[in-house]
């Protein structure tokens, strides 16, 4: 085995020792004073080739050579630790080796940069690939003298880390020395490790060609929905272009206007000029050129465009990502799992500019945590004193069930004996999960005072391992898939709100989802759509803290609850599929909409298959409103789509308790009252007009427009032809309860979103009165207005 590494002006080679070729230059390398720390300068030739052969004949160890531009320069012992290294002073992981090194004396004049060159080849070889040349292992352990000083400066420069000083009993005498590690990751990232051919650069997304693709897609959505939301008003040029100007920056493209005046921008044709020179296109750029218009408060203008930081190098990881072929394609989501589909998302929200802020997260925790990196994690549980803690179930569940279904039974038992070994009684705690990041970032500080107390105590990692959703502190079980969803409070910024959770709302919860699960249930024109909810059966909340008894609330007073979700995935039959509904609006990094794959691969016409979506998904809410003056909110995430044979056959509904809302002055039990939210009738389409018309079905028709699959104008015929389906088997409904609701009306409201993130993006509306937080930019003309 040999491995070959070049620098700037040396060679490296490594090749096995050879005892009989070897054992003289050995000597005198060993015999020299500055190899003293080897302790074997008093070894004859034979001594020294006894030793080489003891080290061939052991499989655990190696002996090797190493040559400088084809020159014998030094030569490398490796060993499996545990052979050298006691378990009390070190517990060896698999994939660990050891390392001495010794380099020859100097023949004349020192070379510049020798040993860097010698410390990077060994190193090179040790973790690197057979293919490489290499030992292919992931860690590399070394102990030498801690008067070694020279070597370790040498052993910093190539990243290794001091565990600590031992005492090793070596050759008869006790050794001091400096236990060290360095995987992978840390060469890599060390100066000697620098243009390594296994190293991947520490933020690989982050390079100009990846930024400049995110900052057009993000320049294209911005002028979009800007102009959409009239913040921004495009003029006509007499060459069929578009421009928008602001001081000396101009802005020009070509776009075609679909109705709800969604601009179709062709993303080539969009330049950015001052003066006549055209310049980058930078998102950041824009939002600042156009402040004046934008009216970002100046004191908010920083978090904004932190925010839209954010969602750019999440905007370029993606697309990294997808290159990488580690996301399937457009085709290849059409068999994909429904976690796989879960992590290929590239959009959010489509409406909103900066839908990934994550403000909090650092770039480990984006890797982490973030839903379009698909990685498994692990829940943190933390146990919570019942007399500060409230747990809430819905009906027919017990606490033991509870359990049970939340956890595993070898998780219960260690959970109950941690609590017992620290001095608790298990009786006396309820189980709390926490994201890692909360558990890491919030616990031990914001909560210390909590957790000297031992009202909260620490308790460990689940068994079960988890992927978070789009609605990030979403987690799907991929341990248990039939155990439930767990959503967890997370206290970063994110979209204009810190995504916490409140016990408050926690206490109410699942009989929310309890009432809104019977009025669905029992109601034949939602089991006629397929329609049905997800219900939060448990919900947790925290209330012990100091957080919770200050004058004012707070989001501190969000940062400890949880809540347990049905999972969809035992609720599917044989032959159906589970998808987000936001794979409707997404396309792949080839330019392919999934939508657009879903249609042609099903077999049917454009027509037909946007018939069987609307009617799983815009008749049931439509009949929520006009039958129930009950609302949802129904953007891409909180749908999951049941197909079969590609085709939308049902839907289930989720995020019960947050965000549903009774409209009207129907009874409701007290523990449901929570969500009533009484609105005249324009208010009231609005459920519909804002959150379904402009918040999916215009993205989607534009997609099927720009496809040649259906042209817009046909998209809408078919959801008044919806409409009037509904409307004709339902005559006294078709204006809702109170006769006040207009779904055909000329024009409504046009609700804004992003115009809310830009006025406060700590905190869009007000979640207690959300109705009189809204923003609105005139009336918009109705798709499917009477004619």
């Amino acid at each position: 085995m040999s491995a070959t590494a070049v620098s700037a002006r040396l060679a490296v080679e490594i090749e096995p020792i050879d005892p009989a070729r070897d054992a003289a230059r050995l000597q005198r390398w060993l015999a020299h004073p500055r190899s003293r720390f080897w302790e074997m300068a008093d070894l004859d030739v034979a001594q020294v080739r006894a030793y080489l052969e003891t080290i061939a004949d052991d499989a655990r160890r190696g002996g090797w050579l190493g040559r400088v531009d084809g020159e014998a320069a030094f030569y490398v012992e490796t060993y499996e630790p545990d052979t050298l290294l006691p378990p009390d002073v070190f517990r060896a992981e698999h994939g660990d080796i050891g390392m001495h090194l010794l380099i020859a004396p100097p023949a004349g004049d020192p070379t510049t940069g020798f040993t860097s060159a010698v410390m990077r080849g060994v190193m090179r070889f040790c973790l690197g690939t057979a293919q490489e040349g290499g030992l292919g292992r992931s860690r590399v352990v070394v102990e030498p003298d801690v008067r070694n000083e020279p070597i370790l400066a040498k052993n910093a420069a190539a990243g290794f880390r001091v565990l600590g000083e031992v005492d090793l009993l070596a050759e008869g005498r006790v050794k001091r020395a400096a236990l060290s590690v360095c995987t992978r990751d840390d060469f890599a990232a060390s100066p000697l490790g620098a243009g390594w051919a296994g190293e991947r650069s520490p933020l690989p997304h982050l390079t100009a060609d990846l930024a400049a693709h995110a900052h057009r897609h993000l320049v294209v959505k911005a002028l979009s929905e800007l102009s959409h939301e009239r913040l921004i008003a495009p003029t006509p040029l007499a060459d069929g272009r578009w421009e928008v100007a602001e001081g000396d920056v101009r802005y020009t493209f070509r776009a075609r206007l679909l109705p709800l005046e969604h601009w179709a921008i062709d993303p080539a044709s969009v330049r950015r000029e001052r003066d006549g020179a055209e310049l980058e296109l930078d998102v950041l750029e824009l939002i600042l050129e156009l402040q004046p218009r934008l009216g970002i408060p100046d004191q908010l203008v920083s978090v904004y465009l932190e925010e839209l930081s954010s969602t750019l190098a999440s905007a370029a990881g993606k697309r990294r990502r997808a290159l990488d072929g580690a996301a399937p394609t457009a085709e290849g989501l059409l068999e994909a799992s429904f976690p796989e589909t879960e992590a290929a998302m590239t959009e959010g929200h489509p409406g909103f500019l900066a839908n990934n802020g994550r403000i909090g997260f650092s770039h480990a925790d984006w890797s982490a945590f973030a839903p379009e990196n698909g990685r498994r994690t692990r829940l943190v549980w933390v146990a919570a004193a019942r007399e500060h803690t409230h747990l809430s179930l819905g009906r027919g569940l017990d606490e033991v069930t509870h359990l049970e279904q939340a956890l595993t039974a070898d998780e219960r038992r260690a959970f109950a004996e941690r609590l017992a070994d620290a001095g608790h009684d298990p009786a006396g705690f309820h189980l709390l999960p926490l994201h890692p990041w909360q558990a890491e970032h919030r616990l031990p500080v914001t909560f210390a005072a909590d957790v000297a107390r031992g009202h909260l105590v620490l308790l460990g990692r689940s068994a079960d391992e988890y992927q978070a959703q789009q609605s990030i502190r979403t987690f799907l079980n991929l341990t248990r898939p039939g155990a439930p969803y767990v959503k967890v409070a997370l206290a970063i910024q994110n979209m204009g709100f810190l995504r916490g959770l409140s016990p408050a709302y926690m206490r109410d919860t699942p009989a929310i989802n309890d009432w809104v699960a019977d009025t669905v249930a029992s109601d034949a024109t939602f089991a006629e759509s397929g329609f049905a909810v997800l219900r939060e059966r448990a919900a947790i909340g925290y209330t012990g803290d100091v957080y919770h008894r200050t004058p004012t609330p707070s989001p501190h007073r969000k940062m400890l609850a949880a809540l347990w979700r049905e999972s969809p995935v035992p609720l599917i039959g044989p032959g159906e599929r589970l998808v987000t509904m936001a794979a409707l609006l997404h396309r792949d990094h080839e330019g392919s909409a999934y939508a657009t794959t879903l249609i042609r691969a099903s077999g049917r016409s454009p027509e037909e298959w946007l018939r069987a979506y609307l009617h799983a998904y815009l008749r049931p809410l439509v009949h929520g409103v006009l039958g129930h003056d009950l609302a949802f909110m129904p953007h891409g995430e909180n749908l999951i789509l049941v197909l079969r044979e590609h085709t939308v056959a049902r839907a289930f509904m989720k995020d019960i308790g947050e965000e549903v809302a009774v409209l009207g002055p129907r009874g409701l039990p007290p523990e449901v009252e929570r969500i009533r939210a009484e609105a005249p009738g324009s208010e009231k389409a609005l459920a519909i007009f804002t959150d379904v018309f402009d918040g999916v079905l215009r993205h989607l028709a534009a997609i099927l427009d720009a496809d040649g699959l259906l042209p817009a104008q046909a998209f809408w015929r078919l959801v008044a032809e919806c409409l009037d389906r509904y409307e004709g088997d339902h005559p006294d409904l078709a204006r809702g309860l109170a006769g006040d609701v207009d779904l055909r009306a000329g024009s409504f409201a046009h609700s804004c979103l992003n115009r809310l993130q830009l006025r406060n993006t700590l905190q869009m509306v007000d979640l207690a009165n959300q109705a009189e937080s809204l923003l609105y930019a005139g009336e918009m003309p109705n798709p499917v207005a009477r004619v």
